[in-house]
């Protein structure tokens, strides 16, 4: 990079410093040409060099002369000086050297050579430059850690290190923005003692979103083109705010707030400078997280103490209630809001098992089984807001590891003393017995449920209290439309549901009941369902309490029958055509042999008689009517199931042998 300030070239001889103007142009390096001492002194009143290249050998003041003078002005000992010597004496350059010179090129020189001394020196001061800053920015790091480590008092000690950081950065203000969620709180600011822990919603600064976010710097040198700003410029202070640079407090890699530099003039930001902000935020990351665990240490300090306090005041409090409590046959346990054990009396210790020692100063919540903390920790967050349940279950493992079933009541009698007493029964036996009631009931549930008959109960009034899924499949109602929404005279038409209710209302000696009953059921769509009833009074301590209908859906087996009776009617009709095929058979059967001989003889007369005569053509008339009787013989064989064989020439006579075999099968028969 090119230096920031020209080189200065003091030299009375023209020719020498418009070669080395040359030289200098040619290599991108500014410079500024005086053709005497006298002009160089009064230059360096005002200007400041990056580097002065001098000739030694000039009217007066000569270089010695200039060079002494800019040694001991301030600021004059760190500008590099490069003399221009055409003496050949090592007396001129030991002096040149005690007078101050960094460098030296003898004339005439290669502009090659001058220039590289020149870079070589302006190389030198800016590591010197560097490790001046370097060494400025860790004095600047240590007297800000070692305020923040400081014991006065904290919110003094950072508005000093965002006034120093200020004034390190050169810009007008230097916030620190601690966030907690969508919202930020401006802990101090550098322009403004008075200002601090003031509140902002984070919506209104995307900037210092966006930091939280990802955990990195960020720098706006321009707050009026930043796209970032886009969706909140018109609410920005455009003429005193135009550059901004946010750094991250981190502590164990979460951001817990901003240290944020604006300026009202465009600035640029350096390296160092961010550098020194990067470290000033993590070391007041730690000190806000110390000064938090310090501040909660003493929050819980004052905490404890007042609790002592208030604890051994009611436990004065308490004493004059001591026997009233230790005489009572239930167990006592007084806690305060937050459920920390007070004072017990004699039945508690009993039921828990446990001493008055290992009891006092425990939590309520801490005595009962895993499962059962959840609910009790939330009836004691209750408390404070005035809530006190009765009739509380709770497990309890006692002592000697046996497991208790507790019914507890909670009451805020000494809630203007922030107690809580609470009085509770050993009911491990009476759970345990509705327990097994329970499960009874859930059995008969289960077997009512799955019954093929269809069970409704109904009570005094006829109100439907039990409908199973049998009843469900029967009527096409669900249990839920039907049970304490419908009653028995909508189930029923009016002369059953009639029937029952008489026997509701019948003495309790007649011992009124309805057994296998035929009767019609009210299906959903209005349909009559046929069914077999029967109906029971039921009883509670000798007092009518309803009634319980079964039925049976009979629509299957009516169903059923009708089909059977359909079969046999046809069986019977089956039967009737077998016994006139047999006739028919039969009748076959008798008019085989007739037959035969009718067609025998017609065929010997057609061979005994002339062709031509009379007799003959009767023959063939007798033939041909015997055929055609033959054929019906046959179709009548056929229709049942008797087969016929030839007889003589194309003539068929039934074949009973043949008919008799093939009568038991349903095949179809063919001819012979």
């Amino acid at each position: 990079m090119p230096p920031e300030y020209p080189v200065l070239v003091v030299d009375d001889d023209a020719v020498s410093r418009h070669v080395i103007e040359g030289a200098l142009r040619q290599a991108g390096i500014e410079s500024t040409s005086l053709p005497g001492g006298a002009e160089a002194l009064v230059w360096l009143e005002t200007g400041t060099p990056c580097l002065v290249l001098l000739d030694l050998v000039m009217p007066h003041p000569d270089g010695y002369e200039v060079l002494s003078v800019l040694r001991k002005r301030a600021g004059g000992q760190d500008i590099p000086v490069v003399v221009l010597t055409a003496v050949d004496s090592d007396e001129e350059v030991s002096r040149a050297f005690e007078a101050g010179a960094d460098d030296f090129v003898r004339k005439p020189f290669r502009a090659t050579e001058l220039v590289a001394r020149i870079r070589g020196q302006l190389r030198l001061r800016s590591y010197i430059e560097a490790l001046a800053q370097k060494e400025r920015d860790a004095q600047v790091v240590l007297e800000l850690t070692q305020a923040l480590a400081s014991s006065l008092d904290f919110r003094q000690i950072l508005f000093t290190v965002v006034r120093r950081i200020a004034d390190v950065a050169h810009v007008d203000r230097c916030s620190i923005v601690l966030v907690e969620g969508d919202t930020g709180q401006v802990a101090v600011t550098s322009d403004d003692r008075e200002l601090f822990d003031l509140t902002i919603q984070l919506d209104r600064y995307p900037e210092i979103r966006q930091v939280i976010d990802s955990g990195a710097p960020l720098i706006i040198e321009n707050v009026a083109t930043h796209p970032l700003l886009d969706v909140v410029r018109d609410k920005l202070p455009v003429d005193a705010l135009t550059s901004l640079a946010l750094v991250p407090i981190v502590y164990e890699d979460r951001p817990m707030g901003v240290l944020v530099l604006r300026a009202s003039a465009r600035i640029k930001i350096r390296d160092h400078e961010m550098s020194i902000a990067q470290t000033v935020a993590n070391a007041t990351a730690i000190a806000l997280r110390n000064a938090r665990v310090i501040k909660n240490l003493q929050d819980k300090t004052e905490q404890v103490s007042f609790a002592r306090v208030k604890a051994e005041r009611r436990l004065q409090l308490l004493k004059r209630y001591a026997a009233f409590f230790e005489a009572g046959a239930d167990g006592v346990i007084v806690a305060d809001l937050d459920g920390q054990i007070l004072f017990t009396n004699a039945r508690a210790r009993s039921i828990t098992g446990y001493s008055e020692t290992a009891l006092r100063g425990r939590r309520v919540d801490e005595l009962v089984i895993e499962p059962d903390r959840a609910m009790m920790s939330e009836v004691q967050s209750g408390f404070a807001k005035g809530s006190y349940p009765q009739s509380v279950d709770v497990r309890l493992l006692r002592s000697d590891g046996v497991q208790v079933v507790l019914s507890i009541n909670f009451s805020g009698v000494l809630r203007e003393d922030s107690a809580v007493l609470m009085s509770f029964r050993d009911v491990t036996p009476e759970r345990t017995v509705e327990a097994e009631l329970r499960q009874t009931k859930d059995f008969l549930e289960r077997v009512i449920d799955s019954s093929v008959n269809a069970i409704v109960s109904i009570d005094a009034q006829g109100v439907v209290r039990l409908f199973n899924r049998a009843a469900e499949r029967c009527l096409g109602r669900k249990a839920d439309q039907v049970i304490g929404r419908m009653r028995v005279l909508d189930l029923f038409p009016q002369e059953e549901a009639d029937a029952v209710m008489r026997m509701l209302r019948a003495d309790e000696k007649g011992g009124a009941s309805i057994a296998d009953h035929s009767a019609q059921a009210l299906s959903a769509t209005g349909e009559l369902v046929p069914v077999t009833a029967s109906a029971a009074l039921i009883f509670d301590a000798g007092r009518r309490v309803g009634a319980v209908v079964i039925f049976t859906d009979l629509r299957d087996k009516l169903r059923m029958e009708a089909q059977l009776a359909a079969a046999q009617e046809e069986l019977e009709s089956r039967e009737r055509q077998a016994i006139i095929a047999e006739l028919a058979g039969a009748a076959a059967h008798e008019l085989n042999q007739p037959l035969t001989s009718v067609m025998g003889y017609a065929e010997l007369l057609k061979r005994k008689l002339p062709h031509d005569t009379p007799a003959c053509s009767a023959a063939e008339v007798i033939m041909s009517e015997a055929e055609r009787m033959a054929e019906i013989v046959r179709k009548i064989g056929k229709i049942t199931r008797y087969e016929t064989k030839s007889y003589v020439g194309t003539a068929k006579i039934l074949d009973l042998d043949r008919a008799s075999d093939d009568i038991p099968s349903d095949t179809e028969r063919g001819d012979d």
